[in-house]
Order: structure tokens, then C-alpha cells, then sequence
């Protein structure tokens, strides 16, 4: 079966509250299952005109998995910890 990958693009706008979404975000990460393959670290741009910030790539067992947690009670109790502290874009991918 085939994995499935949520992949955002974060820009944090209030550092000391954005703290608490990660907090909350790690704990969904950990009941759901999920792989965290990339969370923040150096970004450089090889092709295009993309400026990401903060990138985060989490491998879940399946699509179907990767949104069962964004629709998450965990991961609700993160994204409300995040409201005013980021602008997210955020996208879920099926994997090999």
C-alpha cells in the first residue's frame, strides 16, 4: 500500500506561541503514527522561484492515514494552538 506524506510550508509569525503548536503537533505525530522525515532544518532553493520557511514532511502508512490525522482531536488541539502564530500551507501527497 502505498504511503502517504503530509508536506507543509510554515511561516512562523509569533516564535514563543508557535512553540505550543509544536508541542501539541508532536504529540498527534506520535499517536498517528507517523514518520517525521524533515521539521525545520537548512532550506536551499535549487530551481524555481519557491521560497519555503519551515519545512515539515511527515510519512503516515497510507493517504487515507495522513488525513485521518489532520481531521485528528490531536491534531485539531494543535492547529488551534497555532491560530495567530503561523500561516500554514500544507498539502497531503500519496508515496510509493
Amino acid at each position: 500500500m502505498p504511503s502517504g506524506y503530509i508536506i507543509a510550508n510554515v511561516s512562523v509569525t509569533n516564535p514563543q506561541q508557535y512553540e505550543d503548536y509544536k508541542k501539541w503537533s508532536t504529540e498527534a505525530f506520535r499517536v498517528h503514527g507517523a514518520e517525521i522525515c524533515v521539521r525545520g532544518g537548512q532550506v536551499e532553493v535549487l530551481e524555481g522561484d519557491w521560497r519555503p520557511e519551515r519545512l515539515v514532511v511527515a510519512r503516515f502508512p497510507s493517504f487515507a492515514a495522513a488525513k485521518a490525522f489532520y481531521d485528528s482531536a490531536e491534531y485539531l488541539r494543535a492547529r488551534q494552538a497555532r491560530e495567530g502564530a503561523a500561516i500554514m500551507r500544507m498539502v497531503v501527497v500519496e508515496g510509493l
